[in-house]
């Protein structure tokens, strides 16, 4: 089984191509994916490149741009070939499947005017609560 899921920031602009013949819209994105363990002197983060096709590749390019937080499921696969030198060149590539929003449309947006759904979180992260008497499953 080849099933890869990952969650990072894009580090460009989705890249969008047209296969030949058949107009299939291709888009092309890096994304870095933060190490959650690592040694001292290892890089934070590792970057991967990602390539989807179709509906998916058109749902990137349209709502996806630099620094976005996104949630990928694909497979890896290998992304050899032979340059015009004559030399093996190998890597890999993501081939995305699917994608999903890992954050709110206005989370880098730093309004603090609280939102119309309920009250602005504190300093510390938490909304207070509202009294039981106001809570709606009573």
């Amino acid at each position: 089984m080849n099933k890869t899921i990952m969650m990072g920031r894009l580090t460009n602009d989705p890249d969008v191509r047209f296969g030949a013949g058949n107009n299939t819209q291709i888009t092309r994105f890096n994304i870095a994916v933060n190490r959650q363990f690592k040694r001292e002197g290892d890089p934070d983060a590792d970057f991967f490149s990602c390539v989807c096709f179709g509906k998916t590749a058109e749902f990137v390019e349209k709502y996806f741009k630099k620094g976005n937080r996104i949630l990928v499921e694909g497979e890896v696969r290998n992304n050899n070939y032979t340059n015009k030198d004559g030399q093996k060149v190998y890597g890999t590539e993501l081939l995305i499947n699917s994608v999903e929003f890992c954050e709110s449309k206005n989370s880098n947006n730093n309004s603090s005017a609280p939102s119309p759904a309920g009250p602005a979180p504190d300093n510390s992260g938490f909304m207070e609560m509202p009294d039981e008497d106001e809570l709606p499953f009573n």
